[in-house]
């Protein structure tokens, strides 16, 4: 049997924060509870790309351009494949909608360490901010 395979994307703001959201409070999902990246499954005919542009759209009505969608790694991990995308975007969480989870908060660095993440989220947010800490030298 296949693995599934998904998408997330690590947006920063201009203050080097990363947006998460709150996954809902329900027994059957993944992970009920807690908070993760954005993003979600590759549908058939897909690219992970285009998935990861699709789904930002239906989370939180946010059209990413493509061109600043930057793709960082894929992971094979105990719940399937995970492509990793990231790009830079400049918005308040008051000016979007929330379509799925139970909230969105900006993350700093030291949130993002003292917070069990979903999705092995911890393990990516610490290459992330580690590769911005190397190029601020």
């Amino acid at each position: 049997m296949a693995k599934k395979e998904g998408t997330q994307i690590i947006m920063v703001n201009p203050r080097n924060e990363v947006l998460m959201y709150l996954r809902d409070d329900k027994p059957h999902i993944l992970y009920p509870n807690q908070w993760s990246l954005l993003g979600g499954m590759i549908e058939e005919g897909e690219t992970p790309a285009e998935t990861i542009i699709r789904e930002i759209e239906e989370e939180i009505g946010i059209t990413l351009d493509p061109v600043h969608v930057q793709f960082l790694c894929t992971r094979d991990l105990d719940f399937g494949i995970e492509h990793t995308f990231t790009a830079e975007v400049d918005f308040e969480i008051e000016d979007v909608t929330l379509a799925e989870g139970q909230g969105l908060r900006w993350f700093t660095e030291t949130d993002a360490t003292t917070t069990k993440l979903a999705y092995a989220d911890n393990a990516i947010l610490e290459t992330f901010f580690g590769s911005l800490e190397a190029s601020a030298r």
